[in-house]
């Protein structure tokens, strides 16, 4: 029986090299029984490499990679207890429905009775009871993607790995497969690792996300940790819009030339001459472009040649043109000191 404490996936220095070029170089990583587990990152970042690695289609060229405490470094993808959904489906075009999701039963040689039991739980886990009969070429694209779901789900992996699964779906399914696929993780209650360039899918559906920069990972935490406190410039930028204030501006507005970033959210536009309080910070400009976005409006405010911030306001009173009269005005931003966060060089 598996020790709840040993990790379902732990990393030990674990480096993939293609010739000259790092894809991954030197990871330590540990990922959690049971918890929603995200890779994030851009193309070329290294995270689909380290999952094609899990899986075992691809051997680290040093380090060791262990599933649940066992060393499956050199184990070929058969004999590793994990399964992946990739973002093309892979579906046999030929099969119906039932048959793509019992298609690793019947290679098990799982009796006929017992397949189709477990074929008609699994399609009322991702919601298609009644679907078995169809062919893949009479379902949706979210459709598909729940097939492939459930037929990597039925023999009951310890791992599911996920490469940028909802990449061909368009925003709004991609949206409520988002929820459902959490809601499922839960259901199902196993370790999913989800490989996506995607921060707002990252942030929707996590427990814990590691962000990838050039073969490295720059920073692992939970959704908020990654967001509220960036651990360098890079995922700071990366995940979500950040103001870095560096340098000279830094120190005015700080009184340290320490890198800085604060969110667009978190400033709010005021008055020139506005009082704050002890628990603010403040910094005047102009404010030289706006965009209206119906929900929310963002503004880009000069503070000085060559320092613009970026600012996001909820439109709760205001209508575009309210918003659009404010450009080319001298305002006052200000941000309370505990949104400020320090980041590496």
């Amino acid at each position: 029986m598996t020790n709840p404490s040993t990790p379902a996936i732990r990393f030990d220095q674990v480096s993939r090299y293609f010739g000259e070029v790092k894809a991954v170089d030197h990871v330590d990583l540990e990922i959690r029984d049971g918890e929603f587990f995200s890779m994030l990152g851009p193309s070329g970042s290294g995270k689909t490499t380290c999952l094609r690695m899990i899986a075992g289609f691809d051997k680290p060229t040093s380090g060791h990679i262990h599933l649940y405490g066992q060393d499956v470094s050199n184990l070929p993808p058969y004999e590793r207890d994990v399964n992946t959904v990739f973002q093309d489906y892979a579906l046999f075009p030929h099969m119906n429905v039932g048959d793509n999701i019992a298609y690793g039963l019947m290679i098990r040689k799982v009796p006929k009775s017992e397949r189709t039991k477990r074929v008609n739980e699994m399609l009322e886990l991702v919601k298609l009871s009644g679907y078995a009969g169809r062919k893949p070429s009479q379902l949706s694209g979210g459709q598909r993607q729940r097939v492939a779901l459930a037929r990597a789900l039925i023999n009951h992996p310890k791992v599911l790995l996920l490469d940028e699964p909802l990449g061909a779906l368009d925003l709004k399914l991609r949206q409520q497969m988002q929820v459902e696929l959490k809601s499922i993780q839960k259901r199902v209650g196993i370790t999913f690792i989800f490989v996506t360039h995607d921060q707002e899918e990252a942030l929707t559906m996590s427990d814990r996300i590691a962000v990838f920069n050039e073969g490295k990972i720059e920073q692992v935490g939970t959704p908020a940790e990654i967001y509220e406190r960036p651990a360098s410039t890079f995922v700071a930028g990366f995940v979500g819009t950040s103001n870095l204030i560096v340098g000279e501006l830094a120190k005015r507005i700080t009184g340290s030339d320490q890198t800085f970033s604060v969110r667009p959210e978190k400033i709010h536009l005021r008055a020139v001459g506005d009082k704050i309080d002890g628990n603010m910070i403040s910094v005047d400009g102009v404010v030289r472009d706006v965009v209206y976005l119906g929900l929310y409006t963002r503004y880009l405010v000069q503070i000085d040649e060559g320092n613009d911030l970026v600012v996001i306001e909820q439109n709760l009173k205001t209508t575009s043109m309210d918003v659009l009269s404010v450009r080319g005005q001298k305002v006052r931003l200000q941000w309370h000191k505990d949104h400020i966060s320090r980041v590496g060089g």
